[in-house]
Formats: C-alpha cells, sequence, structure tokens
C-alpha cells in the first residue's frame, strides 16, 4: 500500500497533522523531501577557458563550419 501524507519536519523528526497514521505504527516508510533547505550551496565558478588549447579553427569558427557544410548535400 502506498499512502502520501503532508507533515513537517521539526529537528529529525516529520511531525504529521493526520491522526489516521497512527494505523502505520511501525510500519516501514519513505520520507520525501519536496523542499529544499534554504542554504545556498554555491559552487566555485569553473574556469572554461583553462581547458581550451587556442588555434586558428576555433578563432575561426562560423568560417569552418560553412566550409565543412559547403558541400555536405547532393
Amino acid at each position: 500500500m502506498l499512502a502520501a501524507v503532508k507533515g513537517i519536519v521539526q529537528g529529525n523528526t516529520v511531525v504529521i497533522q493526520d491522526d489516521d497514521i497512527r494505523e502505520f505504527d511501525g510500519a516501514e516508510v519513505i520520507v520525501t523531501v519536496l523542499n529544499y533547505s534554504q542554504k545556498e550551496n554555491k559552487k566555485a565558478p569553473v574556469d572554461w577557458d583553462s581547458f581550451v588549447l587556442p588555434s586558428e579553427r576555433g578563432k575561426n569558427v562560423d568560417e569552418y563550419m560553412r566550409e565543412m557544410r559547403e558541400n555536405d548535400r547532393l
């Protein structure tokens, strides 16, 4: 059986306002958190340019792609 109830997390306890949940006392349950915490977990920005080796082709991408696709149709 699958049951979904609304509750509030207080400390390490989930407080549920529905009295009918008592019939499931001792049952194995899965708790899904619908709202993430308000903490902002910002990652450090990645410098993507540090992974790129500059090349002549990279400077003229539009021209290169035009050359590659120029004769790709019959």
